[in-house]
C-alpha cells in the first residue's frame, strides 16, 4: 500500500513555500522557491517537480493539496482584473463614487480616495425598487436588462456585479437579472450582491460585489491551470484553497467567491501560530510573520485568531482606515505592512531613510539575489550585518552576492548619509524593526490588549531574523521560533478545517426580536453550510456549527461581532445575548454605557468540519551530534560592532538544548538571531524559546 502525502502551498510575493507531510508517520519535507509573478502556478509546478524526486515521493502518493495565494489581492491592487460593469437600482449610479460620508482624514484638504474598480460610464441603473423591509415597490423592468446586456457585449465587458437596493432582503430581482444577462451574453461572469454579501450597507456591498466580479476570470483561469498542472504531475487527490477567514474551501466555491481569498496567505500564518501555540500550551500569542514582501501581526487568544467581518484593499495610506476599497468578507483580523526581506530602503525628500512599503519582490529581487536588482533592501542589510550566510541561503540552493549588496547600500544610502556601509545596514535593520513593532503595538491596542503580555511567535523567512529586536521594542519577554519557521504558513493550511461562513441581516432591537424569522435565518445558513460540507465528504456527525451576532448600541453607526457560544439562540435568550455583547464591548472599550438599548444588525453562522490531525515528526538525527557548525562575524552594537558569533545547525538541536547569545541558528529556509545576553532553549516540540532582555 502506497503512502499518502498531503501538501500545503503558499504563494507569497517573493517566495512560494511548500510543505509535504506523510499522514501516517508525520514525516515531512519542506521547500521554498522564488515566486513567478507573471505565472504564479509555474513556481508551484517547478517546486513540486524538484521536491518529489528529491524526497523520493511518487506523484501518485500526493493526495490533498491545500493552497494559499496572493493572486486576488495583487489583481485588485494592480488593477489586473477583467473589464467589469456594475448594475444598480436606478438612481444609484454614483454609489461607488460617493462612498461613505466619513473622511479618513478630516484635515487633509487634498484627500485622495481610491479609484473605483468600475467607472461610472459602465455603471447602469436598472428600473426596479425593493424597500428595506423586502417588499417590492417597483417591479423589475426586464426589457431594460436585455438592453444593458446588449450594451455590455458591445463594450466587450467580461464581468458584471449586480447590486440592487436591499437585495439581501429580496434577492429575486438579482437572480432574474442574472438569468437575463446570461441568456443574452453566456460568456459573461456575473456576481450577485446577495450571494457575495448577504447584509446591509449598500456601498460596502457594491464595492465587494464589484471586486468579486473583477477577479472571477483571473481566478478561474489560475485555478484551472493549477489543477491541470497537478493532474499532469500525477496528483490524484483534491485541490482545496485556504480562505481569508482561516477555513478551507473547495475550488468550486472559490471560483464563485474569489474575494474570500484576499487574506488567504496571511490567514494561514495566523492559523499556524494558533495551532502550534496550542500544541505547546501557549494559547495566547502575538503572531509575527515576516516574509519577502510584507510583515503580518495577529493576536492569538484562547488558541484562535479573531475573525473580523470586513477588510480593506489598496489603501491610499497604509495606516489610515477608510482609505482603501472596503471588502465585506470574513477575515482573520491582523495588521499587515510593507516590511519584508525585499522591502526597498531609500531616502525621502527630506533626506530621511525610509523602508518599504514597495518591494523588490522575486523579480528582480534584492540586489544580493544577483538577478538585476540595484535597490538596497532589508535582505541586503541583513546579509551585510552577517545575519545571513551567503552560501547557505535556501540551504545552499541560492548563492547571495555580498558585493552587489554592498554596492547597493553604499551608493544609495551610506554615501549620501555619510555613514559606513555597516552603519547604513544597521539603520535599515532598525527602521524596519521599528515599523513592525509600531504596527504590532497598534494592532494590540485596537483589540484592547497590551502587546507586552503576549509571547512573540515569529516565523516566515525573515521573521526570526528580526524577531528579537522587534520583541525588545515591544517590551515582550519571550520569543518563540518554531521548527521549519520559514514555511510555517503551510502548517496553518494543513491544520485548517473545511469551513464556510454565512451572514444575514435582520435589524431589530433586543426587546423586539422576531424569533421565528431569526430561527429560520439561522437554520437556512446552517443547512447551506452542511450541504457544502457533506458534498465535500465531511460526515454530518463531524460538522461543527458556531454562531455570532453583529450588535451595537442604539444610535451607533457600526457594530461589533459577538460570539454566541453554546446552542442556537432561541426565544428567551435575550439576556444571554446581551451578556455576551457586554463582555465583548467591555473587552474592546473598557466599559459598556449603562441604560442604553442594544440592537442586533446581522446574524452569522460558521459551519466547519473537524480540524485535521497534524503532527510533524522531527527529522532523524544523531543525538550526539554537536549543533555548533562554525562561527562568523555578525553585527551586535552592544558588543561594539562585528564579533565572532557561533552558528548552530537547527536540525541538530534536540529538546533540552540551551544556547547563550550572541548566537545564530540556521535552518534551510530561515535564520534565528539571538542577541547578546539572551538565553534560549529547545522545547519538546523543537520550538526555540528565547528569553528577551530589554
Amino acid at each position: 500500500m502506497s503512502a499518502e502525502w498531503r501538501a500545503g502551498i503558499d504563494i507569497g510575493g517573493t517566495f512560494t513555500d511548500i510543505l509535504l507531510i506523510e499522514e501516517a508517520t508525520g514525516r515531512f519535507k519542506v521547500g521554498k522557491v522564488l515566486t513567478t509573478p507573471a505565472d504564479p502556478a509555474l513556481a508551484v509546478r517547478e517546486g513540486l517537480e524538484a521536491m518529489l524526486p528529491e524526497a523520493e515521493i511518487a506523484a501518485s502518493d500526493l493526495g490533498t493539496v491545500i493552497h494559499g495565494t496572493t493572486l486576488v489581492t495583487n489583481a485588485l491592487i494592480e488593477r489586473k482584473g477583467a473589464p467589469t460593469a456594475l448594475l444598480v437600482t436606478e438612481g444609484f449610479r454614483d454609489i461607488l463614487l460617493i462612498g461613505r460620508e466619513h473622511r479618513y482624514d478630516m484635515y487633509d484638504v487634498r484627500l485622495e480616495k481610491p479609484e473605483p474598480l468600475v467607472p461610472r460610464r459602465v455603471t447602469y441603473g436598472v428600473p426596479e425598487r425593493v424597500l428595506a423591509d423586502g417588499t417590492i415597490h417597483r417591479p423589475l423592468d426586464e426589457p431594460s436588462v436585455r438592453r444593458i446586456a446588449h450594451d455590455l457585449h458591445t463594450r466587450h465587458i467580461r464581468a458584471v456585479g449586480v447590486c440592487l437596493l436591499h437585495a439581501y432582503r429580496h434577492p429575486e430581482h438579482e437572480r432574474r437579472v442574472r438569468e437575463i444577462l446570461l441568456e443574452a451574453y453566456p460568456a459573461l461572469h456575473v456576481s450577485l450582491s446577495h450571494e457575495v454579501v448577504g447584509e446591509l450597507r449598500e456601498y460596502e456591498r457594491a464595492s465587494t460585489t464589484v471586486a468579486n466580479a473583477y477577479v472571477l476570470e483571473v481566478t478561474e483561469r489560475y485555478l484551472a491551470r493549477l489543477e491541470d498542472d497537478l493532474a499532469t504531475l500525477g496528483q490524484r487527490g483534491r485541490l482545496l484553497v485556504i480562505t481569508s477567514s482561516g477555513g478551507v474551501a473547495t475550488v468550486e466555491t472559490t471560483r464563485r467567491f474569489p474575494v474570500r481569498l484576499i487574506e488567504s496567505g496571511p490567514a494561514a500564518g495566523a492559523l499556524a501560530a494558533a495551532h502550534l501555540g496550542r500544541r505547546i500550551g501557549r494559547p495566547n500569542l502575538l503572531s509575527f510573520d515576516m516574509g519577502g514582501t510584507t510583515a503580518k501581526a495577529c493576536l492569538i487568544e484562547d488558541g484562535r485568531p479573531t475573525i473580523a467581518s470586513d477588510l480593506e484593499v489598496g489603501r491610499m495610506h497604509r495606516f489610515k482606515k477608510g482609505s482603501g476599497l472596503p471588502i465585506k468578507a470574513s477575515s482573520v483580523e491582523l495588521v499587515e505592512i510593507g516590511a519584508g526581506g525585499g522591502s526597498i530602503a531609500r531616502l525621502d525628500r527630506m533626506g530621511l531613510l525610509k523602508v518599504g512599503p514597495d518591494s523588490a519582490g522575486a523579480d528582480p529581487g534584492p540586489a544580493c539575489y544577483g538577478r538585476g536588482g540595484t535597490e538596497p533592501t532589508v535582505t541586503d542589510a541583513d546579509l551585510l550585518l552577517g545575519y545571513l550566510d551567503p552560501t547557505f541561503f535556501l540551504g545552499g540552493r541560492m548563492q547571495l552576492d555580498v558585493g552587489a549588496a554592498r554596492t547597493a547600500v553604499a551608493t544609495r544610502l551610506a554615501e549620501p548619509l555619510g555613514l559606513s556601509i555597516e552603519q547604513a545596514a544597521w539603520t535599515i535593520h532598525q527602521v524596519v524593526n521599528e515599523n513592525m513593532a509600531n504596527a504590532a503595538r497598534t494592532h494590540a491596542v485596537e483589540r484592547g490588549r497590551d502587546a507586552r503580555n503576549y509571547p512573540l511567535f515569529a516565523f516566515g523567512g525573515a521573521g526570526p531574523v528580526h524577531a528579537y529586536r522587534v520583541a525588545q521594542k515591544l517590551g515582550v519577554r519571550a520569543l518563540i521560533a518554531p521548527f521549519a519557521a520559514g514555511v510555517a504558513s503551510t502548517i496553518g493550511m494543513l491544520a485548517a478545517p473545511l469551513a464556510f461562513d454565512f451572514v444575514r441581516t435582520a435589524v431589530a432591537r433586543m426587546d423586539a426580536l422576531d424569533w421565528p424569522a431569526i430561527e429560520a435565518l439561522l437554520q437556512e445558513m446552517e443547512a447551506s453550510g452542511r450541504q457544502l460540507l457533506l458534498r465535500a465528504g465531511v460526515p454530518d456527525e463531524h460538522i461543527q456549527v458556531a454562531r455570532a451576532a453583529d450588535m451595537r448600541l442604539i444610535g451607533q453607526a457600526h457594530e461589533v461581532t459577538v460570539d454566541l457560544d453554546g446552542p442556537a439562540p432561541r426565544v428567551g435568550d435575550e439576556r444571554r445575548i446581551a451578556d455576551a455583547f457586554e463582555r465583548t464591548y467591555d473587552r474592546l472599550y473598557g466599559r459598556t454605557p449603562p441604560d442604553v438599548s442594544m440592537q442586533v444588525v446581522s446574524w452569522r453562522v460558521r459551519v466547519a468540519g473537524p480540524a485535521p490531525e497534524l503532527r510533524l515528526a522531527p527529522p532523524a538525527n544523531d543525538a550526539e551530534r554537536q549543533s555548533e557548525k562554525g562561527a562568523r562575524l555578525a553585527y551586535f552594537p552592544e558588543l561594539g560592532g562585528f564579533v565572532s558569533t557561533p552558528v548552530h545547525d537547527r536540525y541538530s538541536l534536540r529538546p533540552g538544548a540551551e544556547l547563550r547569545g550572541p548566537a545564530i541558528v540556521e535552518e534551510r529556509e530561515s535564520t534565528v538571531i539571538i542577541a547578546p545576553g539572551a538565553r534560549a532553549c529547545v522545547d519538546l516540540g523543537l520550538n526555540l524559546v528565547v528569553d528577551v532582555y530589554p
